[in-house]
């Protein structure tokens, strides 16, 4: 199996020469070959989100939550298989995988109260005839760059907020454990999400800094360790980005063999 790229509503094949082994950490068995994918995977992702989001915006924010209950509800179908994905792709037993899936379904469920969450307000007289009026309003293209001790979780901290606001995504996985993001991807599709709102690079470093140079990002999230999370809000923050970077994760690199290109495990692709 060779992982694909998901870019403005459609699977794609990655044009690259690079590829990843995707390893089983039980049996050391290879699950399926991942691209790295190259900057130009970027730039599609990055378009499309753009041009999805002239219209996504305008979307009446009770219209766009409707997406995400019926998210909800593949998620909970598919409960088991994306389960038991995570603990194949990233050892951890099948009771944290699935403790991790229902805390993303909560976060979804979190989500479909936006239209109510992300109102603003009017204050009156705040100074001598002054009112004063608060609008919030969709960022654009925003990206996530995700870890891989939560290949389930953590993108949904990120995802379901930023499509309910009106935003639009790229999602970048590690490229350790991509078989998860890779099914939600397809639950996605059958939400019928217009073309672009959702987009999926897989890569390493090369992604990572693309995402953070290229001028339609307009903010970044990033979960894991500190050192990363210092160069990619760094980076983001050179570039004008806004940027969310959760460091401190002390277990963002193991030794299992799938660090073998990435001997100090401070690779910002993970």
């Amino acid at each position: 199996m060779v992982i694909q790229n998901y870019i403005n509503g459609e699977w794609c094949t990655v044009n690259g020469s690079e590829y990843l082994d995707v390893l089983n950490p039980a049996t050391i068995e290879v699950l399926a070959k991942v691209p790295l994918s190259p900057t130009g995977e970027v730039d599609r992702a990055a378009e499309s989100a753009c041009t999805a989001f002239k219209t996504w915006r305008r979307v009446p924010a009770g219209d766009r939550v409707q997406y995400l209950f019926k998210l909800k509800a593949l998620l909970e179908a598919h409960f088991e298989e994306i389960a038991q994905t995570i603990t194949l792709e990233c050892g951890k037993t099948i009771a944290e995988s699935k403790g991790e899936m229902r805390r993303a379904i909560e976060n979804v469920e979190v989500a479909c109260g936006a239209p109510i969450l992300m109102q603003g307000y009017n204050s009156e007289d705040i100074a001598k005839g002054i009112d004063e009026m608060m609008v919030r309003q969709p960022l654009g293209v925003t990206a996530m760059i995700t870890p891989f001790n939560f290949p389930g979780m953590i993108p949904f901290w990120f995802v379901p907020y930023a499509i309910a606001c009106g935003n639009t995504c790229i999602v970048k996985p590690s490229e350790r454990v991509p078989l998860t993001m890779q099914k939600i991807f397809q639950l996605f599709e059958q939400t019928n999400l217009p073309p672009g709102v959702v987009n999926l690079v897989n890569g390493a470093k090369e992604v990572v800094d693309a995402i953070l140079d290229h001028p339609e990002v307009r903010s970044v999230s990033f979960v894991g360790s500190t050192p990363v999370a210092k160069y990619i809000y760094r980076r983001a923050a050179e570039n004008g980005k806004r940027a969310q970077c959760q460091g401190g994760a002390k277990k963002s690199g193991d030794r299992s063999p799938r660090c073998r290109h990435d001997p100090d495990h401070s690779h910002p692709g993970r």
